[in-house]
């Protein structure tokens, strides 16, 4: 499974390849604009951008640009209607590392995916690694001490999502937001007792005030370095 951004105004085709892609065991996020596709790019981690050309507010051949200069190292596949080889050298050399003309058959953009993902450098950057928890993204593999802790998928993607941004304080709206997104499930119960069973399967004993997943009182939850 790969955590992948998809920044796609066509509410319709994101909808499509957001379902296509969940179907293969994908984590989805989706942006509907460039001012807020360029703010998940900035502010959280992805194995795999997707990123379409023509955006409201910020275009993706920007983003692209910007990304790269802040040697973000993601893949980024572009999606767009210019079928042009002007508009293809455009984005390539922009830093693209792929790219799609529409309309193109969603096979081939899991192929590309599943590309992008084998590329060594890629997989070896992408596994997390936080004092004795070792989280590997693509396997969906987590291991304490080398040895393999089987986990739900939401307390899975709770966890990746903690990974990714150690000793950051998050709040529970937050929590909600960044890991259950749409969910119905999305409550604060959801969230306690699913950093409980993390703590189950990750502390070292019963002592709260020393479990990898640290509560602030009145602010929110955070994972200790």
């Amino acid at each position: 499974m790969a955590r992948i951004l998809l920044v796609e105004d066509d509410r319709d085709q994101a909808t499509t390849i957001e379902e296509w892609l969940s179907s293969e065991h994908h984590n989805v996020v989706v942006s509907h604009d460039g001012e807020e596709g360029q703010y998940r790019i900035e502010n959280d981690a992805f194995d795999v951008i997707i990123l379409d050309w023509d955006l409201p507010k910020v275009t993706g051949i920007e983003i692209l640009k910007r990304y790269r200069m802040k040697k973000g190292s993601a893949p980024i596949i572009m999606l767009t209607g210019k079928g042009t080889i002007s508009d293809r050298e455009s984005g390539l050399d922009g830093g693209a590392d792929d790219y799609l003309t529409k309309p193109f058959s969603l096979r081939e953009l899991s192929a590309r995916i599943r590309a992008l993902l084998r590329r060594p450098g890629e997989v070896k950057s992408n596994v997390l690694t936080v004092g004795k928890l070792v989280l590997d993204p693509i396997k969906h593999r987590v291991t304490k001490n080398g040895e393999e802790v089987q986990l739900l998928p939401r307390d899975f993607a709770l966890l990746e999502f903690f990974m990714r941004n150690v000793d950051v304080v998050f709040s529970t709206d937050a929590l909600l937001q960044r890991v259950w997104e749409d969910d119905t499930e999305a409550t604060s119960d959801a969230l306690r007792t699913a950093i409980k069973r993390l703590r189950k399967r990750l502390d070292d004993g019963d002592d709260e005030s020393k479990s990898v997943i640290e509560n602030i009182p009145r602010v929110g939850y955070r994972m200790r370095l």
